[in-house]
């Protein structure tokens, strides 16, 4: 699957487990580091555990292993690397902190129409 299809089951994934205000953002004319973030915020330690738990058994069934996971024991902000495509869940006081939108302000976001459901 490309980048842009993995990114959006990514958001689906993390859809299905009511994160809140999630944004993809497209980086890949921008940056190196990946063509997709994914920002989304969960209410909770095990929120946040569930979260990423749910995108890294769901990739791994469809092949697809991440890089690199940190993060996901403490709950409070967990990364998954998938090379191409990044995703970050934070509880809300970290994602305020680190402010990954705002740093990122120059790139496009990908309509995810499930999203303003939530």
């Amino acid at each position: 699957m490309d980048s842009l299809e993995k990114s959006l089951v990514c958001a689906r994934l993390a859809h299905d487990k009511k994160v809140k205000n999630l944004v993809i953002l497209k980086l890949k004319e921008i940056s190196s580091l990946a063509d997709y973030f994914i920002i989304c915020s969960g209410t909770s330690d095990r929120h946040v555990q569930a979260v990423a738990n749910h995108i890294e058994i769901s990739l791994k069934k469809k092949g697809s292993l991440a890089l690199g996971i940190e993060g996901v024991r403490e709950g409070k902000w967990a990364l998954l690397d998938y090379d191409d495509v990044i995703i970050h869940v934070f509880q809300e006081k970290e994602r305020e902190f680190y402010d990954l939108e705002n740093l990122w302000l120059d790139c496009p976001r990908v309509p995810f129409p499930e999203a303003e459901e939530l």
